[in-house]
């Protein structure tokens, strides 16, 4: 999918339950549905775990960190585990500034650990 010449995101579920979403570029009001569809396609194939990697984002906006906050949701109230990979400073920088850092933070959420301490 390309929303524009400055913006990528790919999705795919291979055999073993695994999804992978890649996004690249400026992530922001325009691109942020991008996000949404792609993790969306994922879960309809219900993976075990989907890891988001944003290595490629060079700007992000608050449109696009509510798409990363929801993606979160998303996935583990499906029950799959997320590992989220490549949050640069601008993006680092951003969830700090909002006092989302310690939600959407790089490497491994379990569904089962996150759920439990809702309860």
């Amino acid at each position: 999918m390309t929303a524009s010449h400055t913006f990528e995101s790919s999705h795919t579920v291979n055999g073993a339950g695994h999804a992978r979403v890649t996004v690249a570029g400026e992530l922001d009001h325009d691109t942020a549905p991008y996000v949404r569809e792609a993790v969306a396609a994922c879960l309809a194939k219900r993976p075990k775990s989907l890891r988001l990697d944003l290595t490629g984002i060079c700007f992000c906006d608050c449109s696009g960190v509510n798409a990363l906050l929801g993606a979160r949701i998303a996935v583990l109230l499906a029950g799959a585990d997320l590992v989220v990979e490549g949050i640069g400073t601008q993006l680092a920088r951003l969830l700090s500034l909002i006092g989302a850092s310690d939600i959407l933070t790089e490497g491994h959420a379990s569904a089962d650990t996150i759920l439990a301490r809702s309860e």
